[in-house]
């Protein structure tokens, strides 16, 4: 099993919930690391993953998706300054305990993950996404979880369509009809959870559908008979969107999956670290407990 962790779920988890008067050595803010690297201990003792593999986002408004769309992701205010250097002792912190990292200016950490969930299974090795995104049940197959890890919920193949409406195989296809209002992603104005979803039983594709629009009127779905005037008016938004939405599995990660197996902890890189941002015993121990599997 290769268990593929979502970074920045964590990190802004972290940012937002520990104390912000925790710093450093230099006095620059330490709450969101010390959470994450408390999360990511955490993960290491409860699962002990031979392969693992820890995405981050570099790319917030510089990624292939900006150059399609120059709104995406628009809405969304940047990143502190505090926690951008955050981010980078997060990664630091990963490659002590002997965890590999990944980000790019180019795809985003879903992209990332997508591409090493991909090449594993080409190898008949299962994913674990550790994560509470939607966006990335698009990626789990037979075999494969998805972990929210803040709830301890989760969620294999045939469980994902209750929790999120859809097939793994079919949320591109639902987003594009719903659009996402996180991501600034509009899809077809008036169609929603209730609409979309019994579309998409219907219809094999969003392909489909549009090629069938003139039997929408007669389904079961409120508002059909207005809803193909409407998917016609925004069929050029719609096929966008799940443009924007489908995960990218096709990084050009320079890695196999064979380095993707746990490697020694610096335990003299990691108490430098710890002694940098002042972090007490109770994290050194953790930290200390771990062992390469």
């Amino acid at each position: 099993m290769l268990y593929l962790i979502d970074a920045s779920v964590y990190v802004f988890r972290a940012y937002y919930s520990m104390p912000p008067d925790m710093t450093d050595v230099d006095g620059n803010a330490a709450h969101a690391t010390f959470g994450f690297a408390r999360f990511l201990c955490d993960l290491l003792e409860r699962a002990k993953p031979q392969f693992i593999a820890v995405a981050f986002d570099e790319s917030v408004m510089t990624s292939f998706r900006n150059r399609i769309y120059p709104a995406y992701k628009a809405n969304r205010d940047p990143a502190p300054e505090d926690l951008k250097l955050q981010f980078a002792c997060c990664r630091e912190f990963c490659r002590l305990l002997g965890v590999r990292e990944f980000g790019s200016p180019e795809y985003e950490a879903d992209d990332i993950i997508g591409t090493l969930a991909t090449r594993a299974r080409t190898l008949g090795v299962r994913t674990t996404i550790v994560t509470r995104d939607k966006d990335l049940a698009q990626i789990i197959r037979a075999g494969d979880v998805f972990w929210d890890y803040a709830s301890n919920t989760r969620y294999r193949y045939d469980e994902i369509e209750e929790r999120f409406g859809v097939q793994p195989e079919r949320i591109p296809d639902y987003l594009a009809l719903t659009g996402d209002s996180v991501d600034n992603i509009k899809g077809v104005p008036g169609v929603g959870p209730k609409t979309a979803g019994p579309l998409l039983k219907e219809f094999a594709s969003l392909e489909e559908l549009y090629d069938n629009l003139d039997s929408v009127a007669a389904l079961p779905i409120r508002g059909a008979r207005t809803l193909a005037a409407k998917l016609t008016q925004h069929r050029d938004a719609a096929f966008l969107a799940r443009r924007l939405t489908e995960i990218a599995c096709n990084v050009p990660l320079d890695v196999q999956h064979t380095e993707l197996t746990r490697g020694a902890i610096d335990t003299v890189g990691l108490e430098t670290f710890c002694d940098k941002r002042k972090f007490g015993p109770m994290l050194r121990r953790q930290a200390g407990r771990l062992s390469s599997p």
